[in-house]
């Protein structure tokens, strides 16, 4: 089975609202994610968050810390997710590969439909 390394970013604000974003693509499309992606070659977690944020919501995020790390079967991968939590630094979060975005609090997590392997995350999170 086919193996991916990607990293996600919990970027939380200061009212502990986490970002969430809507999949406007692929075989998941609509679906919402934390967003991320894969990692390149020689690039720790960290660095391949930051670019990842970069490309995808033009914003710079600060690296906080490790929030778990994801092992999940897809149909066709395996999936390897490490979920960082995460602040914004400097930009204004565009959307530049997904179809929508959400400011959600822990209350509110479960009012989108998630990727399966970020609602492993989602009880985390509710958890801690």
């Amino acid at each position: 089975m086919k193996k991916i390394e990607v990293v996600a970013a919990i970027i939380r604000d200061d009212e502990g609202r986490v970002f969430a974003t809507q999949r406007g693509y692929g075989e998941w499309q609509d679906f919402w994610e934390f967003p991320g992606g894969k990692m390149e070659p020689g690039e720790s977690p960290e660095e391949a968050l930051k670019r990842e944020i970069w490309e995808e919501l033009e914003t710079k995020i600060v690296v906080e810390q490790l929030v778990t790390t994801v092992e999940y079967d897809y149909p066709r991968f395996h999936l390897t997710m490490h979920c960082f939590w995460c602040h914004v630094e400097s930009g204004s979060l565009i959307l530049k590969e997904h179809e929508a975005a959400r400011w959600l609090s822990r209350e509110n997590l479960d009012s989108v439909n998630w990727l399966p392997a970020d609602k492993n995350v989602i009880e985390r999170i509710q958890k801690s």
